[in-house]
């Protein structure tokens, strides 16, 4: 009996091993030098950050650093990172609906 349960548990904790590690996909931010793309879904705030989305690349312009989070529809935690002033572009491995806090400025995205 002790001997299936320590099979058991080796097997369970096997599979949350798996699932964790392929259940979040890592995407990162890459700084971008080159002019801002002609705008395909913009959005108009009175913050210091700029939102476009544009080739299938999210893309984030900021006058100062921001924290900038990137959440599922469902509310799971797709990318979080602090960016430095400037450009930045984020490619995301699927499309679908997204929900992106930049600082104080909260947007749905769609990719």
């Amino acid at each position: 009996m002790r001997k299936w349960r320590k099979i058991l548990i080796a097997t369970v904790a096997m599979a949350v091993g798996v699932m964790s590690a392929t259940a979040i996909p890592k995407v990162a931010w890459e700084e971008v030098s080159s002019p801002q793309p002609a705008v395909v879904q913009g959005f108009d705030t009175e913050s210091d950050v700029s939102i476009v989305v544009a080739d299938g690349y999210i893309y984030i312009s900021s006058e100062k650093p921001v924290t900038v989070k990137i959440f599922s529809i469902l509310g799971q935690l797709i990318s979080k990172e602090s960016l430095k002033p400037g450009m930045h572009r984020i490619k995301l491995d699927s499309r679908g609906i997204y929900i992106l806090r930049a600082g104080s400025t909260t947007r749905r995205i769609t990719l």
